[in-house]
């Protein structure tokens, strides 16, 4: 096991360092002349034709905030364009929040989704820390429009999607769009010092402990109007990119990542009630890679299994395998555990030796069960979100939002 790969060694710190420049410079090119995000191509060149989403131009504001604080050349004007487009094409004057997005000739991609709201929230806490222009005032926005139409104060929990005037409520619940609010309620509380975000996310945790240990620590998806899990949706569409059938063992992991940064931030990183949510971590991310990893043969994760374990999608997603990074060096710098350190550098080697493309720059997102490149739910490289923070996380503090870890 080369060295590169090892947590806590210098060469593995300069390893991640590297990397991270590497993909700050190869997002460079996402800003359409209005500000909104272009998808990515394979070698960062954007595809104009398609859609410019909402939920891709957070991220890239999110990214390039964390730039900033890491010094990296022209961060903060790729923060402003996407600022831009985030209070400019992609907000509805006329009905309050964020369309999903526009498309290539520009319409309007329809409804309003919790997803990309939270997303919002995330990007505009994270240019705020970075001191771009007209973040604050995104931030105050976000977080009215939120909390006016996602939030669910009965039930701790959000709703998922509005259609476009924020007239009707889908009766579909997701937890996706939930987990990602958990982030961005961190981010916020945070930056802003407002502990009732933190609160909420801790609501939302709850639930999903909960709905793990009745399932063997396999979260379900989705869920009715009543919040009842429908655990046979879209049994027909499994590789759905937003709506999988089934458990997605990469969402246990991430979860795993998020909870205990929620406990160690509100009870204190060694406190007696944060090693219980720390426990309970350790179930979930033991649980997915048992499930998931090498499932058929093959290194990677799998992208989703049904209700024993099995895999149903074997593809390997990007996203999946840097939530495997982050959360097994959480797990190692909370608990000690040497097994998480082996997995830790178990996926840094994957990482180097399948899923980095080291010709055109960034990660490939998506693999087949042999490791070989296939793009029939993630063509391209649409950002660097995931693979930016999976090169910071692992040596920040644990109990702290990483915007905010690296801003300040």
């Amino acid at each position: 096991m080369q060295n590169k790969y090892v947590y806590g060694t210098e060469e593995n710190k300069e390893f991640l360092k590297t990397l991270a420049e590497e993909l700050l410079s190869f997002g460079h090119s996402f800003p359409a002349p209005d500000g909104a995000s272009y998808y990515l191509g394979d070698d960062g060149t954007p595809w104009k034709d398609r859609p410019r989403e909402t939920w891709i131009t957070c991220r890239m504001a999110h990214v390039y905030s964390m730039g900033v604080g890491l010094g990296h050349k022209g961060s903060k004007e790729l923060v402003s364009a996407a600022i831009k487009g985030l209070t400019g094409s992609l907000h509805d004057k006329e009905h309050d929040g964020w369309y999903a997005g526009i498309t290539a000739d520009g319409a309007i991609l329809p409804n309003k989704q919790c997803y990309a709201h939270a997303f919002v929230i995330l990007a505009a806490s994270s240019a705020y820390l970075a001191g771009c222009e007209g973040a604050k005032e995104l931030l105050n926005n976000a977080l009215r429009v939120y909390d006016e139409r996602f939030w669910d104060e009965e039930n701790g929990l959000a709703y998922d999607t509005w259609d476009t005037d924020f007239k009707v409520l889908d009766d579909y619940r997701g937890i996706n769009a939930n987990m990602h609010t958990v982030e961005a309620f961190l981010a916020v509380a945070d930056v802003l010092k407002d502990e009732k975000y933190r609160k909420r996310a801790g609501r939302i945790i709850d639930h999903v402990i909960s709905w793990a240990a009745d399932n063997n620590y396999r979260i379900p998806e989705h869920f009715t109007k009543d919040w009842e899990p429908d655990l046979e949706c879209n049994k027909e569409k499994p590789d759905d990119p937003f709506k999988p059938y089934g458990a997605t063992p990469g969402h246990g992991i991430e979860w795993a990542r998020l909870i205990a940064q929620y406990a160690c931030s509100t009870y204190g990183t060694g406190s007696d009630e944060a090693r219980k949510y720390i426990e309970i971590c350790c179930r979930l991310f033991d649980r997915a890679v048992e499930d998931a990893w090498n499932a058929d043969g093959q290194p990677g994760i799998v992208y989703t299994t049904d209700w024993d374990g099995k895999p149903v999608v074997h593809d390997r997603m990007h996203w999946t395998l840097a939530e495997a990074i982050n959360t097994s060096s959480v797990l190692y710098r909370l608990t000690s555990g040497a097994k998480y350190a082996d997995w830790y550098a178990t996926f840094m080697q994957y990482l180097d030796e399948k899923v980095l493309d080291h010709t055109n720059g960034s990660w490939y997102h998506q693999l087949d069960a042999e490791n070989k490149l296939m793009g029939t739910v993630w063509p391209g490289k649409s950002d660097i979100y995931h693979a930016l923070q999976a090169m910071l996380i692992p040596y920040a503090d644990t109990a702290v939002s990483i915007a905010c870890s690296v801003c300040r």
